[in-house]
This record gives structure tokens, sequence and C-alpha cells, in this order.
């Protein structure tokens, strides 16, 4: 049988460009379908146009620290912000990466198909445009059609003074007041925004703790720096269960066990921060019989080929937020070049626990692998120990150098023998000094391998240099 295409990706964010890019470099003739715009969440909506803001907010919050600059012998005057300006160079930066996406696809011959696709059936993509409905025929079909920021129940969206993330990056106006509903990733970069800039923030988080994925000890080292000297008041355990836009917003607060309602609040905005669901509706896979689990995420094995009772169905994956594997957008490009290997007979699976992550704050939070509770759950489950090792920027040169030493690097490993488990940073450049120990997670290397790397002095990964030559002491004196 003929078709149109080897290959037809559903979805040009991330994941699906990185797909389209491996897909040509093997010989497969491919092409990709994109209803909105080129780059999906992460460049427009998500990591590109947040990592703007931050960069500015950041440099404001430095350029005010006038204690920091004495202490360098440098004398700085007012700081102003212009928020139009800040705004505009997100905005400039978002249409850059967009265009340079949209170029590197026509340069390497990947037909563009602009419209909504879903699936039509086994190795068919059906395509609306607003001249009618297009077939195409492919080999392999790759989903990936991404996620979108969930809302929880009770809270009502007006896109201007109650928003998402999707609205926030577009830093329309700057609250002097903002509640903040979620202490994730997304509440933590935009508390760091919205402080930087002069706003007052309120951080509601429903668990009873703050920061609830992080590794409790960089939790509770982040919330020493990046709140409490901060103006930002604080709920745990407390659910926004009634969230009313207008002027002002009106927050309805309740116990998140008794769901009584505990205090109201007013503020000038408030920014919906909860996580997100994956964009699985109305994507045709009802035409080949597979249903979403009850979270909305597609059910796919471990190559990510989509299933349909637990077995494979024929030339069709998922990858990125719909599988809800990890929903972060380099993930989504492993997973995409994955499954290409996998459709010209070199097999691939995706090893996430080597999968960095990372946190854009002031300093910036990083990890790989296990927190120290989930390396202990596993420990006792297989029957093996598990110990830590903290190093501290403190007593890093280069850190007292640019007198930034807050934050920890903490090691997590087996204590028998000696593999690295889990890395965690909080501090200067902490997404960049994590992917040594990413990459020696995939190689499943020992705490005493990495202590004999040589690190160049003075930097700050010395603070991991330090943290694994003291893993191997303990590993070597048991």
């Amino acid at each position: 049988m003929s078709f149109d295409y080897d290959l037809v990706i559903i979805g040009a964010g991330v994941g699906g460009h990185g797909a389209a890019l491996h897909a040509v470099s093997v010989g497969l003739k491919t092409a990709i379908v994109e209803a909105a715009e080129m780059g999906g969440t992460c460049v427009n909506r998500g990591c590109i146009p947040s990592k703007a803001l931050l960069a500015a907010a950041g440099r404001v919050r430095e350029l005010r620290q006038a204690n920091h600059w004495q202490a360098l012998g440098i004398q700085l005057g007012q700081v102003s912000v212009d928020r139009a300006g800040v705004a505009a160079h997100a905005a400039n930066l978002v249409q850059k990466i967009r265009s340079d996406l949209t170029n590197s696809l026509k340069r390497l011959g990947v037909d563009t198909l602009i419209g909504r696709g879903k699936v039509a059936g086994s190795q068919k993509v059906s395509i609306t445009t607003p001249t009618g409905e297009k077939i195409v025929t492919a080999k392999d079909i790759i989903i990936a059609t991404g996620s979108v920021p969930w809302v929880p129940p009770g809270i009502e969206v007006d896109g201007k003074t109650v928003y998402t993330s999707d609205d926030a990056i577009k830093l329309d106006w700057l609250p002097q007041w903002v509640a903040i509903i979620g202490s994730g990733y997304i509440g933590l970069e935009f508390a760091d925004i919205y402080t930087a800039l002069g706003s007052e923030v309120t951080m509601i988080e429903a668990l009873d703790q703050l920061m609830p994925t992080f590794d409790p000890d960089i939790a509770k080292q982040a919330q020493r720096v990046l709140i409490a000297p901060r103006d930002i008041e604080t709920y745990s355990g407390t659910l926004a269960q009634r969230v009313i836009p207008g002027s002002p917003v009106v927050i309805e607060l309740a116990d998140a066990k008794t769901k009584e309602v505990v205090d109201v609040l007013e503020v000038d905005a408030c920014l919906v921060a909860t996580g997100r669901i994956p964009a699985t509706q109305d994507i045709g896979l009802e035409s080949v019989g597979v249903t979403t689990d009850k979270r909305g995420f597609i059910p796919v094995d471990d190559y990510l080929a989509v299933t349909k009772d637990g077995e494979p169905i024929p030339h069709l994956w998922a990858i990125g937020d719909a599988t809800g594997k990890m929903m972060l957008a380099h993930a989504a490009s492993a997973q995409g070049i994955a499954v290409v290997e996998t459709i010209v007979g070199r097999p691939r699976q995706v090893d996430y626990r080597s999968i960095p992550a990372a946190a854009f704050t002031h300093p910036e939070i990083s990890f790989v692998g296990l927190t120290e509770p989930q390396a202990r759950e596993l420990g006792e489950k297989e029957g093996f120990e598990v110990q830590v090792v903290r190093t501290y920027f403190k007593g890093n040169s280069k850190a007292l150098a640019e007198t930034e030493t807050d934050g920890l690097a903490k090691v997590i490993f087996r204590a028998d023998t000696g593999e690295l488990l889990g890395a965690h940073i909080f501090g200067l450049h902490a997404s960049d000094l994590i992917q040594e120990a990413a990459n020696a997670i995939r190689d499943r290397q020992t705490v005493s391998h990495l202590a004999f790397n040589v690190h160049t002095h003075p930097t700050l990964s010395e603070v991991l240099d330090e943290a694994f030559k003291r893993a191997h002491e303990m590993v070597t004196h048991r």
C-alpha cells in the first residue's frame, strides 16, 4: 500500500518538532499538522515567554539588591521597570523562536499542514481547515497534542482578573496584589516575577505543605529564600473553593479536609497555577477504538505505541503531555526521537529517571531522578539502603566571589553499590549544573566513579564534585 507520507505528526509543539526533525534525518517523508501556532505551549505560552519574563525580573531583583552590589564595590542608582517593555521582550522572543521552528521545518522539507488534525482510522489523519476537510494517509502517525491549563471546579476564569499562565505570560498589567493558586513550578516562577516587579503575592496550596512535589530538603531551603523574605503570604492545606472575577477578585478559602470556609480574600488578580491536563478531546481516538484514562491521558506502552486493552495499535504512537509520562518539553522531544527510532527498526525507550527538570526562580531549582522519600520507598521494596549527602553553596569559591551563596546540592545514592539515584540543586545556575547528574543517572554511574571526575576550579560545579567525593567516602567506609 502506498501512503501520502511515511510519518504524519499531529501537533507542532516541541515534541512534534523534535520528532519531525529526527524523522527527516533518517529519511522519512514527514508532515506535521498544527491548528494554532508553531511551537505549541512551550514556545507560545509556557517555557519560552515565562523565561523571558523571569530574565527581566531577575535583573530587576538583582539590581535592587544594594547590599549585594556594595559588597562588590559597586554603587547603583534608582531602578525602574517598564512593564510594556518587559512584555514586549517576551513577545518578541516568542515570535523569533516560532519563526525559527517554522523555517527549520521548511528548510528540511517537512510539509506543514495547517488545520485541526485528528485520527480518522488506521493510518489516516483528517485535517479540518477553513476550506474544508482533507484526508491524508501515513504509514505511521504520532499524536503530540500537548496539554492545557487545568482550572478546578468553583474557579471562574475571565482572562483578565482571574487567569491561567496562558494569559499571565502576556503581562498585560501588574496587579498590586495577586493571589497564586498552586505552589508548583508555575506558581513559584510567577511569584518570583510578580514580587520582583513590585506586586504583593498570596500563595494558596491545597496540600499540607508548600512545594509538595519537590524534595523536602530543597522545598525547605527554597521557602527560606524564595518565599519568607519576599512579599509573599502563604496558605497551605487550603482550597480556593470559589474564585469570582472582578474588581476586586473574591476568593473563598476553605480547609482542604473539612471544606469549611476559613477566610475570604479580596485581591486585584488571581493566577490559577494548578497544573495541566492533556489536550486529548476530539482527536479521533474512537476511530481506532481507543479510550483515554479517567484523567484524559492516552494509554501507551513502554515504546509509546498507543494501546487498546493493553495491546499496541500498529503504526499509532503518542508522545508528550498527552501521555502523562513526564510533562516537560524536553521529555516530549526525547519521546518523539525514541518513537522515530522504533519506527525505523531501532527500538528505543525513554529513561525517565535521567530526565532533569528545573524551576527558573532566583535562585534556580533543579532535580533529576528520585527524591529522598521516593528512593527510600524503592530501597524498602528492593532491599537496599539509601544514603544522602548535602553540600552548600556558601562553601563554594565561585559562589562566594559572586556573593550568591544561598543554596545546596543534595545527592541520593545506594549505600551498597553507590549508584546515583537522584540529585537536587537549589542555587545559582542550578538548571545548568544538574545536567552532569542527569548524564550520570542515564549511565547508571556510581558516586565512586563520579568522585574522580575533574571539575574546573573555581566553578559552581564543585558543589556537586564535593558531594560526589563525600558520597564515595561513605560507600568505601561501610
